[in-house]
């Protein structure tokens, strides 16, 4: 478990809705850590009516340590997805605020994005 001292990894995920099997495939296998306390993961998903969607993703994705981009056709497509979320998790990468990991989850010609250095 995690203490005191040392508090849970927040993880973000940032994907395309067409992609959410994937998604919840890769939560299953971080099962463990999520159990022992190690991390703690947020996506659009746990978001309930009558909240405001765009400050809770914008409050997740500030304040996670771990941003995962869960890259695909439909995530190079989205312009939320690319265009805002992305954007500010390579803003928070950069400022070293957070660690940006890409994962290809389908192909997809990923050369020249901003995460293609990572």
């Amino acid at each position: 478990m995690a203490t005191e001292a040392q508090a849970p990894i927040k993880l973000f995920y940032c994907y395309a809705r067409e992609d959410q099997k994937l998604r919840d495939e890769l939560d299953t296998h971080l099962e463990g850590l999520h159990r022992t306390g190690l991390i703690t993961s947020w996506y659009d998903g746990e978001l309930v009516p009558g909240m405001s969607w765009g400050h809770a993703i914008e409050t997740h994705l500030d304040s996670a340590d771990v941003i995962l981009l869960l890259v695909s056709p439909a995530f190079i497509k989205s312009d939320y997805c690319y265009g805002k979320e992305m954007q500010r998790a390579i803003e928070r990468h950069r400022a070293k605020q957070a660690c940006v990991i890409p994962i290809l989850l389908r192909p997809v010609d990923w050369e020249g994005a901003p995460f293609a250095h990572l």
